[in-house]
């Protein structure tokens, strides 16, 4: 049985819905391929770290948010410049949290 896609602007429109739901402000930094784009989420502690997480698959071929980058947030806005070069439809989603709470293990959004 194969995976139901959201298109990528869909799921980045449901994504900031559910966080904000939360209390947990988030917003679209970089617009990308409105059907297809892939998407990278920037999560900013406020206090100069920040995560970023991508698209990937494990080894059993499921979807899944791959750690890209844990550490300054000046490295995580240089990996996401980088990223944005090589793909220029990607999507760049940047959520403020001091808790670091992004909601990409829940339900749904895993």
């Amino acid at each position: 049985m194969t995976e139901a896609r959201l298109s990528a602007d869909l799921w980045v429109m449901a994504y900031l819905a559910r966080l904000n739901g939360e209390g947990i402000f988030a917003h679209v930094a970089q617009r990308g391929d409105p059907h297809a784009g892939a998407i990278a989420v920037k999560c900013a502690t406020m206090d100069g770290k920040a995560q970023v997480f991508t698209r990937a698959y494990d080894k059993a071929g499921k979807r899944i948010w791959d750690l890209a980058h844990d550490g300054a947030e000046e490295g995580a806005d240089a990996h996401l410049a980088r990223q944005r070069k090589f793909d220029p439809d990607l999507w760049i989603i940047e959520v403020e949290d001091p808790r670091g709470r992004h909601l990409l293990d829940q339900p749904g959004l895993e």
